[in-house]
């Protein structure tokens, strides 16, 4: 590759810059061109990393509130890499993309709390500009949705076809009815405009590269563990969640995106195993041998008291079911956090 530039450089000596950007160019073209929005975020980084070893080009784009880059240092100097500081709340146009990855959004409590107006406009609008340059392109696009849309559900574990049980008015409405927007935005473009859309719901996730502050229940409690100060457990502990590892969210992620355009979901990736949040702390005590004590706190408004998902269509639809259980998982991010500066 480097060879042939050399040649045409030494034949095309009075217009080499032209000549250059017409063999990287065509070279890019053979290069599925995926677009990642908020890929500088805990998930988004991650996937960006896989579509870049996959030998993809790959378009981040992010605006920095809870992303960072710090997350995606490692690959800012790859010639198939490319940020874009930009919000998803604006249009953006670009001339030519293959493939959306819309996961563009604050996914803590903390986060999406801190200005529930532009959480919800950042799912929403974020949804419309992402689909209209969808549109525009002919690009498949996925959606990121979450298992929030379930609420605290009235159906055990979840299955997709449940419609959920969501306070439209309480605090985590913001992110909880943003996401179902999204869905019904999605699937109205789908509809109209035969736009070729993936649905994802994901459970909870966890790994390296989330925020030590970022009021997730996994970061919580290995940060406190890990500083030796008291695990907060809100309510009576008792409350379950199903906790996945970010690797194998991102092995699902492209697995659907892969599917034929007929499957578009919604489908649920998360890991089946529940656990109680005294069991959490039990694992992460254990893990990082902390002194630390438990101390209990009212239960937040709206807080779900179950949640696991029914992953049987993503075993069928896409041979898939998470590898790493919660044991292995934890250490890998003790690990990052024991590092983290």
């Amino acid at each position: 590759y480097i060879k042939y530039i050399k040649i045409y450089l030494h034949v095309n000596v009075k217009r080499p810059t032209f000549v250059v950007n017409k063999i990287i160019n065509a070279k890019t073209k053979k290069m599925k061109k995926i677009l990642v929005t908020g890929g500088a975020g805990f998930i988004g980084s991650h996937l960006c990393t896989r579509l870049i070893n996959e030998g993809n080009y790959v378009y981040c784009l992010d605006n920095l509130f809870t992303g960072s880059k710090r997350n995606i240092t490692h690959l800012l100097d790859n010639p198939n890499f490319e940020f874009i500081l930009h919000d998803v709340e604006k249009p953006y146009i670009m001339d030519e993309i293959d493939e959306i990855y819309n996961l563009a959004c604050p996914a803590s409590p903390i986060h999406y709390q801190y200005d529930a107006i532009k959480t919800i406009k950042t799912s929403v609008m974020g949804a419309i500009n992402m689909l209209g340059l969808a549109k525009k392109t002919g690009a498949k696009i996925l959606q990121a949705s979450t298992s929030e849309v379930y609420g605290d559900p009235m159906v055990h574990p979840q299955v997709e076809s449940y419609w959920g049980n969501v306070n439209p008015i309480g605090i985590r409405s913001c992110y909880d009815e943003g996401k179902r927007c999204a869905e019904t935005l999605f699937m109205d473009y789908h509809r109209q405009n035969g736009i070729k859309i993936k649905i994802i719901r994901i459970f909870n996730t966890y790994g390296p590269r989330m925020l030590p502050n970022d009021g997730r229940v996994v970061s919580n409690f290995v940060v406190q563990a890990l500083q030796n100060k008291d695990i907060t457990i809100y309510g009576d502990g008792k409350q379950t969640r199903s906790f996945q590892y970010v690797d194998d969210l991102i092995e699902a992620m492209v697995r659907v995106m892969a599917t034929d355009d007929d499957f578009i979901g919604p489908v649920n990736l998360g890991n089946p195993h529940e656990f109680t949040m005294l069991e959490l702390a039990e694992k992460v005590l254990e893990l990082t041998k902390s002194k630390s004590k438990l101390r209990f706190e009212p239960l937040p408004h709206d807080d779900p008291k179950q949640r696991k998902p029914d992953i049987t269509l993503a075993k069928e639809a896409l041979n898939w079911e998470p590898k790493v259980q919660l044991e292995e998982g934890l250490k890998h991010i003790v690990e990052y956090f024991r590092s983290y500066e």
